[in-house]
């Protein structure tokens, strides 16, 4: 995304969608034993569940309803965040492989909470 040109549904939602098919990738590259295990777990569970309360978001029934969703979207996405860091911190992935990975979501989660914001402030 180019900064000041904001990102229509579909975007966002083709966004979120490559995101998650791109922590798949991670969690089946993770090293097979219970570190790797647990790890890919949890990075793959709230990683892939942004794009997936994006779209329940997008079908939400009250903008009460629209804002608590996408505050459930943040909230997945920084867990995310917090995840890769660890795998990247504790070197279970070569940290180039994560650089653009913990990018993303960190863009992911400011273009939500701008949302929210912009929400809330209408």
């Amino acid at each position: 995304m180019l900064k000041g040109l904001p990102m229509d549904k579909k975007q966002l939602q083709s966004r979120t969608r490559q995101f998650a098919l791109r922590i798949i990738r991670l969690a089946a590259a993770l090293p097979k034993s219970r570190l790797g295990d647990v790890l890919g777990r949890r990075v793959l569970r709230s990683g892939t569940s942004i794009g997936a309360n994006y779209r329940e978001a997008l079908r939400a029934s009250s903008r009460k309803h629209f804002i608590t969703t996408l505050e459930i979207v943040v909230r997945e996405a920084d867990e995310t965040l917090y995840w890769l860091e660890l795998i990247q911190d504790s070197e279970t992935i070569k940290a180039t492989r994560l650089e653009s990975l913990i990018k993303e979501c960190g863009e992911l989660i400011a273009i939500f909470v701008a949302t929210i914001r912009s929400t809330k402030d209408r």
